[in-house]
């Protein structure tokens, strides 16, 4: 089993894989600052922005409003019997969330972000 690291590396893989099955949308990502998302070396595609919450803000963040409900509706009284089974019960929920666009929209654009992609 190999682990990967959240490292630059990985984290222009994602950007790249998000900017590709989203290409005909502009793209905010709102971030913590960890030092793979501030790392002059990160690639950063065209239709992707990032902004940077201030440090020690989770309640300002909307992935924790993902994880409140991937917790709630795809891992709650469920037993995993190894950490792949879980990691595929994740990205279950998180395609199945991902899917349904509104409801996504609904949960993570808050006034806030609306505030900053009208800027």
């Amino acid at each position: 089993m190999t682990t990967e690291k959240m490292n630059t590396e990985n984290m222009t893989r994602f950007l790249a894989q998000v900017s590709e099955a989203h290409n005909r949308e502009f793209n905010v990502m709102v971030l913590d600052g960890a030092s793979s998302h501030k790392c002059k070396e990160l690639k950063i595609p065209e239709n992707v922005s990032l902004v940077f919450l201030p440090p020690y803000s989770p309640e300002l963040n909307p992935a924790e409003q993902i994880w409140n409900v991937l917790r709630w509706y795809y891992f709650a009284n469920r037993v995993f019997d190894s950490l792949e089974a879980a990691t595929a019960q994740a990205e279950f929920g998180l395609t199945e969330m991902a899917a349904n666009k509104s409801a996504t929209r609904q949960l993570t654009n808050w006034p806030w972000i609306s505030a900053i992609l009208k800027t």
